[in-house]
């Protein structure tokens, strides 16, 4: 599947920068100098991916003590150190920083940087609630710096294909997205995805608590069925996008997908329109970076950071503050709608519902 962009045909899994004609891909080349705040696994993963990113050099790393940093800067040879998170953010030598702390840190070290003119990548979720992360994007506007949320889902080429395909109408109009995992902000990000951000939510209902989920609905037509299981349970880790001419399948794990599976029948719903045959599949995979080498003991392809770190080097390369992929628009959108889900979920608690 490609899409006419004028020229030559683009894969449906090009990058959306690339394909709007936003950016240039030869400008992952454009540099950055990075800095770390944070010294934990998944900063160090962070760092590991940018290594094969081309226009990247991570030139420091601060931790809540400088021995904490200087062990991390020793072991993934990064030239400066830093007990300080401001005196990191104020150096001359970094011109972008992610922050990979805790969540309820993450709008103190953006700020800090942000502050300092720096452009910032922040881990997901941006912050706790929505009136946090609104203060963030707000004092990045007022600097004029990028401050991008890093739901990096959003980059992989099976979710650029996925999105690609719905924009394209190939499986018609969308009607439902089910989506789970243990962690509720990658859930709820599938709304968004499958039916724009500009759609609001007419009804959220939310019950339990380890093990829970959240009805939302779009009218009286769509909605997305959201489930977030245990960690500890073998979960789906699956997303569907179901609609009125076929359905888009990201495959397990689905916060972080390396295939997606397309079906479109003849006729929808295919088995009760055609003698119960299946629908045709046509599946397309995306093995992760091979140019990214991480310790086995990273999670499931999260070699798939180097995807948001070339967007971001794209982007900023032309000019723009923020990825289309993951825009301040859809970042806000999941986080009113995860207020929302938390709040119902509570709701429900209080008034003796499940919990």
């Amino acid at each position: 599947m490609a899409i006419d962009s004028g020229a030559s045909p683009l894969p449906l899994s090009t990058p959306i920068d690339i394909r709007r004609g936003m950016t240039k891909s030869a400008d992952v080349a454009f540099p950055l100098r990075w800095g770390i705040i944070g010294s934990g696994s998944v900063s160090a993963q962070w760092v590991l991916s940018l290594r094969a990113c081309e226009g990247a050099t991570v030139t420091a790393v601060a931790a809540r003590s400088a021995d904490r940093a200087e062990k991390f800067a020793a072991k993934y040879d990064i030239p400066s150190a830093y007990g300080s998170y401001a005196e990191m953010v104020a150096s001359p030598d970094v011109d972008i920083v992610y922050v990979g702390t805790i969540t309820r840190l993450h709008k103190e070290h953006s700020l800090l940087a942000i502050e300092a003119g720096k452009h910032v990548l922040c881990e997901k979720p941006l912050e706790e609630n929505a009136a946090d992360a609104r203060a963030m994007y707000t004092a990045a506007a007022d600097k004029n710096v990028m401050l991008q949320d890093g739901m990096w889902t959003r980059f992989f080429p099976a979710v650029e294909h996925a999105r690609a395909a719905i924009e394209a109408g190939t499986i018609g109009d969308v009607v439902m997205v089910q989506s789970d995992f243990f962690d509720p902000i990658y859930t709820i990000q599938a709304a968004p995805l499958a039916f724009g951000a500009k759609a609001a939510p007419t009804a959220v209902t939310a019950a339990g608590r380890k093990s829970s989920g959240a009805v939302v609905a779009y009218g009286d037509d769509k909605c997305a069925v959201l489930t977030f299981s245990p960690f500890t349970s073998e979960l789906a880790e699956v997303t569907e996008i179901i609609g009125s001419k076929g359905r888009i399948t990201l495959g397990q794990p689905g916060h972080c997908p390396t295939s997606i599976t397309i079906r479109i029948p003849k006729s929808a719903p295919s088995r009760y329109m055609s003698a119960n045959t299946p629908a045709p599949e046509q599946r397309f995979d995306y093995p992760i970076p091979g140019s990214v080498s991480l310790p086995n003991w990273s999670f499931p392809n999260q070699h798939g950071f180097l995807y948001q770190a070339e967007a971001i080097h794209r982007c900023l390369a032309a000019g723009l503050l923020e990825c289309p992929q993951y825009d301040k628009e859809e970042s806000l959108h999941v986080m009113d709608l995860a207020t929302e889900i938390y709040q119902a979920r509570q709701a429900t608690a209080r008034s003796g519902g499940a919990a």
